[in-house]
């Protein structure tokens, strides 16, 4: 059975890092191919302008707006953006009254329409239509109840007092007239801002239907979460919704009054800015507040229905106010300057890192070079899956983590110049100080994510694109310096110009005090011999060494020396290197 050896190690190490930027490449190539994604990062709102639009509060029945209702409006209003996958979307209030949303690029119908329907959702019952629907409310049977169409001759009823919100009786002679003459065609029919206690004559968002509803018997907000699946029973798609404990009570009472009723009376209706989203039937006794609505819906428009369901409590009603499109607010010009002051940083890096470890520096260079490519094709993948999008907060975290990337390298490094300096061999040296650096890189880059994390959750929204991508790059760190960096080391190790401590590899154990060994005690450098410049490199040797020791090393030295008479010789040469001479 063939062992593993550390060069077979790095060699599978550096193997499987070309595998993995393969992989990233090619799902970015499909996304490419198929015109959903790019080989340039999305930018956010800050870097390539976008779209604004500005929606202001209603008053419902003369109510006084709070900042709270707005905070939480504005929230909804965020989910709903983030579930059309729009990334870097800016929400603010502004004046006690009005939301603005800023939205990079241009927006699409779909986003727009999930902003600008902003007003409360209603569940409102169903008194007369004008066609019919395919939408049922789905019991614990699960079994789907036609129906017949309703009459579409509209009776109004003498003037009486409903009994529930279900009673035709709300159907006066006026109601009837308002409803003939109503057109779903014309704009100026705005079902919206009604009052809750009262029928509403409203349609479908297409038009293909007119409602007369009853009053409101639950709003949006007893809604606390909506789902879609696809039914393993029915092989239909359903959108699956769940109730709070007092809509779970209301809902239940409302499905014992409609189911049976004859139709359309059994409908109940979900109405988000005046217009019927749906309006299911009741197929049985819903206790439990866990309906599902099932019929005639595609994947597409099931989600469709489940995020407005989700995301349709507004505690507010709105009206837009403006939508524009706007320049970008930084624009091309800082988005220069940023990528001029990575490049600064990065150069500088790399002169001090060659300054500092001669060739073994381009080990750095070439680890920032394969992070810079990873995160490069990482940041356009996520733009495609995650809408993620690069503000200017988010090119500041990527110049930061240059100086942290570094830092796991000269860490390494220095462990294993430590290791030369107690006398190991170069290929000793890099396994132990990987063994040794690891675990301090390992604590430094999890305190790093954990700050990102933290960062991320509880800042603004400016600064979560500063904390996104330095949390990005942190994991990014340490995958290379897993799968490149040490392997490379390995490799590079057993060559003669590093392995053989050439002066310009940065592994010279000359240069680098080796002469030291223990604390006061000396051996001969490498390469001594007794000719005629021996004493001269002992005691350059022994000087750098003295230069490398630690305050309190040092200090153990001179009592040493001062112990034997504040004198010091060169020791005589000793080629099994065991014994050091005695200063």
């Amino acid at each position: 059975m063939a062992t593993s050896t550390p060069v077979k190690r790095a060699w599978r190490a550096l193997l499987s890092l070309l595998i993995i930027t393969g992989a990233l490449f090619g799902i970015n190539a499909i996304g490419v191919a198929l015109g959903v994604s790019s080989w340039a990062p999305a930018l956010a709102l800050d870097l390539q302008g976008g779209t604004q639009i500005v929606l202001e509060a209603q008053n419902q029945d003369g109510e006084q707006i709070s900042q709270e209702q707005l905070d939480q409006a504005a929230t909804i209003i965020r989910q709903r953006v983030d579930a059309s996958g729009v990334g870097e979307t800016e929400i603010t209030t502004e004046g006690g009254r009005n939301i603005v949303v800023q939205i990079p690029g241009a927006a699409d119908e779909d986003t727009r329409n999930r902003i600008e329907a902003s007003a409360q959702l209603q569940l409102r019952p169903v008194l007369f239509l004008s066609g019919q629907t395919s939408n049922t409310f789905v019991g614990e049977d699960g079994n789907m109840t036609p129906y017949p169409s309703p009459d579409p001759t509209l009776q109004a009823t003498p003037s009486t007092q409903p009994s529930n919100a279900s009673d035709i009786a709300w159907i006066t002679p006026a109601l009837e007239a308002q409803y003939l003459a109503f057109d779903c065609a014309d704009p100026s029919n705005d079902p919206a801002g009604q009052p809750h206690d009262q029928p509403l004559i409203t349609c479908d968002p297409e038009g293909l239907q007119k409602f007369i509803l009853g009053p409101v018997e639950m709003e949006g907000s007893s809604i606390i979460d909506a789902t879609y699946g696809l039914d393993q029973k029915t092989n239909r798609w359903t959108v699956n919704l769940a109730f709070d404990s007092e809509g779970t009570s209301t809902f239940g009472k409302i499905s014992q009054r409609l189911y049976g009723a004859q139709p359309p009376l059994d409908q109940f209706a979900f109405v988000l800015d005046g217009y019927v989203l749906s309006a299911p039937s009741m197929n049985g006794l819903i206790l439990d507040g866990k309906p599902s609505i099932s019929g005639s819906f595609t994947q597409e428009s099931a989600k469709v229905l489940a995020d407005q369901l989700k995301y349709g409590a507004l505690p507010l009603s709105f009206k837009v106010v403006s939508s524009d499109t706007i320049s970008a607010t930084l624009g091309s010009q800082q988005l220069q300057i940023g990528l001029i002051t990575g490049l600064v940083g990065l150069a500088l890096v790399c002169v001090y890192a060659l300054f500092q470890y001669r060739v073994l520096g381009t080990v750095i260079i070439a680890s920032l070079l394969v992070m810079g490519v990873l995160t490069y094709i990482a940041i356009c993948i996520l733009a495609w899956r995650m809408g993620f999008r690069l503000s200017l907060a988010g090119v500041a975290g990527l110049i930061v983590s240059i100086g942290f990337t570094a830092d796991s390298f000269i860490v390494y490094f220095e462990r294993i110049r430590d290791e030369l300096r107690d006398g190991k061999s170069i290929t000793g040296a890099v396994e132990d100080g990987w063994g040794r650096a690891k675990r301090t890189i390992y604590i430094s880059k999890s305190i790093n994510v954990l700050a990102a994390v933290v960062l991320y959750i509880l800042a603004d929204a400016t600064v979560k694109g500063f904390a996104f991508t330095l949390g990005l790059t942190t994991l990014i760190d340490i995958l290379i310096f897993i799968i490149f960096t040490h392997p490379v080391m390995q490799l590079l190790s057993r060559t003669s110009f590093f392995g053989g401590g050439h002066p310009l590899s940065g592994l010279d154990p000359t240069a680098l005090g080796a002469v030291y060994r223990g604390r006061a005690q000396f051996r001969a450098p490498v390469g001594a011999t007794p000719s005629q410049g021996k004493a001269a490199r002992a005691v350059r040797s022994r000087g750098e060494a003295e230069r490398r020791q630690t305050i309190a090393e040092r200090k153990q030295a001179e009592l040493a020396l001062n112990a034997h008479g504040g004198k010091a010789s060169a020791p005589p040469a000793d080629t099994n290197d065991t014994k050091g001479g005695e200063a």
